[in-house]
């Protein structure tokens, strides 16, 4: 496995992804950028991102923040995402920014690209959905937020979407499942949506033990909702 930092730029803000790929790696190769929790593009993304380079992609973990910032308590973590969910038009821009990057990498198809996110990640990986950004085939949320960003019209979705949820996550309730159901279904996605029973929030995280809390890790969701991922990225990639 490949892994370097790949420095690039959000307007004037400078940030670090991680840039991880087989070294046997075909090129151009298709490109998935993984959009980080709300901790940052902290250890456990930088793995995720060696997770998804084995399934034969070049893996991009973002830096959403920018200078590689991250945080471990929840009032750090919190002040750090706030700012985003609070102005949905500066998130879109940031995510804009970040997947015109992704299409600069070495060896990317820039035509090529898949978003995933987790929690925060995920509720950016829908806003590349909606924001219908160049290149992108398909976004996946592990257990992400649905918030719509109410910024006017939403335009007809061109991009496949999943959403892989734990069905007791606390942050995304069974009204908002559906209304994000309704939502995609409005806007003519090919969307789609697995449901995890006895599943909270943050079931990919190992270092989410806290059910009380409504975050707790979950080894069987998480084997398959990455082996659904695995062969969503093999959909979306074989689009001509």
């Amino acid at each position: 496995m490949q892994r370097e930092i790949y420095k690039y730029s959000t307007g004037s803000v400078a940030c670090e992804g991680l840039v991880a790929r087989k070294a046997n790696l075909a090129i151009p190769a298709p490109v998935v950028v993984l959009f980080h929790h709300w901790c940052g593009r902290d250890a456990l993304m930088d793995s995720n991102s060696e997770r998804i380079a084995n399934m034969g992609a070049i893996a991009f973990a973002a830096d959403l923040y920018g200078g590689h910032t991250t945080a471990v308590e929840r009032d750090a973590c919190a002040a750090l995402m706030n700012p985003f969910i609070a102005d949905r038009a500066m998130l879109r821009e940031r995510l804009r920014a970040t997947v015109a990057a992704a299409q600069r990498i070495p060896g990317a198809d820039g035509q090529k690209i898949v978003v995933i996110g987790y929690c925060f990640g995920g509720l950016c990986a829908f806003d590349c959905a909606r924001a219908n950004l160049p290149g992108v085939l398909g976004v996946a949320g592990f257990h992400g937020l649905f918030t719509p960003p109410n910024l006017g019209p939403q335009a007809p979705i061109a991009a496949r979407v999943l959403a892989l949820h734990g069905y007791d996550d606390p942050m995304a309730p069974p009204d908002a499942v559906l209304g994000f159901a309704k939502e995609m279904t409005a806007a003519g996605a090919r969307w789609e949506l697995d449901a995890y029973g006895q599943t909270v929030h943050a079931f990919t995280n190992p270092q989410a033990l806290d059910r009380a809390a409504g975050v707790h890790y979950d080894e069987l969701a998480c084997t398959r909702a990455y082996a659904r991922v695995e062969g969503f990225l093999k959909e979306c990639f074989a689009t001509p």
